[in-house]
């Protein structure tokens, strides 16, 4: 598994709250407004995504309901609720906090002028 797989796996949770956090969606939505609001630069198949959402619900931080969608097909759609709310916000808090540390670090070792891939 390469780098940028380990590093998503890392914020994937923050990053799917964050979304259930404007409104509710479902995976598909969600995989395709993760692409579209990172510019193409963070891809999540649904297949990665759904272990980290059932994770998710399992903990009470979200749930889900069935929609009909047409005579015979259902979605599933992701609601945030209070304590995901705020496990998003201190893992917001707790991220933020660890990427001023390590740009400090690559700062002090040389690498603050290293072109973003």
């Amino acid at each position: 598994m390469g780098v940028s797989e380990n590093l998503k796996r890392g914020v994937t949770e923050l990053v799917l709250l964050s979304l259930l956090a404007q409104r509710d969606m479902y995976g598909y939505e969600m995989s395709q407004e993760l692409q579209a609001r990172s510019g193409g630069k963070f891809i999540l198949q649904e297949s990665s995504m759904y272990p980290t959402l059932y994770r998710l619900e399992d903990k009470g931080y979200i749930t889900v309901t069935k929609q009909q969608v047409g005579k015979r097909r259902t979605r599933m759609y992701y609601h945030l609720e209070p304590s995901g709310q705020d496990y998003l916000q201190s893992s917001v808090a707790e991220y933020l906090a660890m990427q001023e540390g390590i740009r400090a670090i690559l700062t002090s070792c040389g690498m603050n002028e290293v072109e973003p891939v």
